[in-house]
């Protein structure tokens, strides 16, 4: 019955049969991530629970939005998940990009040296840093920049890391996942073990955890190991595809005070700020979260299972454990970049009928491929692929609110490839 589904869909019975025996290795790994997920849906139920949600949480306010008790009330919830003093939860913070920019700016001042020690960070974050010119870049307000690249095999150059701590050294940025790179997402307690070395040199380092892509992956989250904020998008893992905005800053009392005043205005912090009619959607997706998380991880096994089966290069490869949702593939050219993308396309619910083309995007030094018929602009949640037009033609695919839904825009992924010859089956 399900494959005759899929041929209505346009999934040829070569796809099919592929798909089918990978999928057969894959049942023991999908119960540990299940079992992952049950972990993470009792842990934020508990949230719920431990901060009273009722349904006048769930009332919007508009203008100033004082006493907006959804809103402070929602922030208690992610503090609580996250076990940290505070957060800022805002249908304000408009991307991951907004929110790491909020963070970083609200806690660097002039003369500040801000370090990264995993290397390049992700391509939007090079003009807030000023390492592309850029206009209100921290560079222009007298914010330094040092980096320290990893080494070959994708581990931290500790010695590299100990000299570039100096004086002016304020914030250590760690970037969790891979980005538009070829090198592998960070544990948490990789990252846990990098904050304890960074603070050892300098106790008082403000330690910043790109989170992105990484939430409900694991059990622990970076700021049960350390981090002085942990970063996000809601239009990513926690919004649990149903936010249609925002982003999260968890962390320190003091650290996340200052985002609040960055955000909004100094003296008005998080007492202002309205929550208009976005809660219900911000407090049900952080609640589906984990299973939602769970769908994607099982997309992004089943497509390292795949490619690497015809030969491609990914990362991780189809047996390493997952630290975030993404799946790197490496296909060697444009043109199945762009193949891939359209089978990605073809599965969505939204614009299926849409051709995927490369073109360049604002933050970006490349033109950029994206395959994403998502409900909500932009959603790294739902299913969709991206990646630079450049050199080694990576593809980056994750998402699915579903898994069946995962699972068949990586079959249509294969599909198209296919039915191009640009690969066998």
């Amino acid at each position: 019955m399900n494959e005759a589904m899929y041929r209505r869909l346009g999934v040829s019975d070569e796809v099919i049969k592929f798909s089918r025996d990978i999928l057969c290795e894959l049942e023991e790994r999908f119960k540990e991530i299940d079992d992952v997920a049950e972990y993470n849906q009792l842990k934020v139920l508990h949230a719920f629970q431990e901060n009273k949600v009722n349904a006048t949480c769930f009332a919007g306010t508009t203008g100033y939005g004082f006493d907006d008790v959804g809103r402070d009330t929602l922030e208690k919830v992610y503090a609580t998940c996250f076990n940290t003093e505070a957060a800022l939860v805002r249908p304000q913070i408009t991307c991951g990009t907004h929110a790491l920019t909020v963070a970083l700016s609200a806690n660097l001042l002039p003369g500040d040296e801000l370090l990264s020690p995993v290397g390049k960070p992700y391509d939007t974050l090079e003009e807030v840093i000023g390492i592309r010119e850029s206009t209100c870049s921290l560079a222009e307000y007298g914010v330094t920049y040092r980096q320290v690249d990893l080494l070959e095999d994708g581990s931290f150059d500790w010695d590299g890391i100990r000299a570039a701590i100096n004086e002016r050294t304020k914030l250590v940025t760690i970037q969790r996942s891979k980005g538009y790179q070829m090198r592998p997402t960070f544990s948490v307690k990789q990252i846990g073990e990098l904050i304890a070395f960074v603070k050892s040199i300098k106790p008082d380092l403000i330690c910043m955890v790109d989170n992105c892509y990484g939430e409900f992956v694991d059990l622990l989250e970076p700021s049960d190991v350390g981090a002085d904020m942990t970063v996000g998008s809601l239009i990513k893992n926690p919004g649990g595809g149903l936010a249609p905005v925002g982003g999260y800053i968890c962390g320190s009392k003091k650290c996340v005070e200052r985002c609040a005043y960055r955000l909004s205005a100094p003296g008005l912090g998080q007492e202002v700020g309205a929550s208009l009619s976005v809660m219900t959607s911000l407090y049900q997706g952080f609640f589906l979260a984990p299973t939602v998380v769970a769908s994607a991880i099982k997309g992004a096994i089943f497509a390292a299972r795949a490619y690497e089966k015809l030969g491609f290069n990914v990362l991780p490869n189809g047996t390493e454990p997952r630290y975030d949702i993404i799946q790197s593939v490496e296909l060697g050219s444009a043109e199945k970049m762009i193949a891939f993308c359209k089978g990605i396309q073809k599965a969505a619910p939204v614009d299926s009928y849409v051709v995927p083309e490369p073109y360049g995007m604002p933050g970006y030094n490349s033109d950029v491929i994206m395959a994403a018929g998502a409900f909500v602009q932009g959603s790294s949640i739902e299913l969709s692929a991206d990646g630079p037009v450049r050199e080694p033609y990576a593809i980056y695919f994750q998402g699915g609110l579903t898994w069946p839904h995962a699972k068949l825009g990586i079959m249509m992924s294969l599909q198209m490839l296919y039915q191009d010859k640009l690969i066998t089956l």
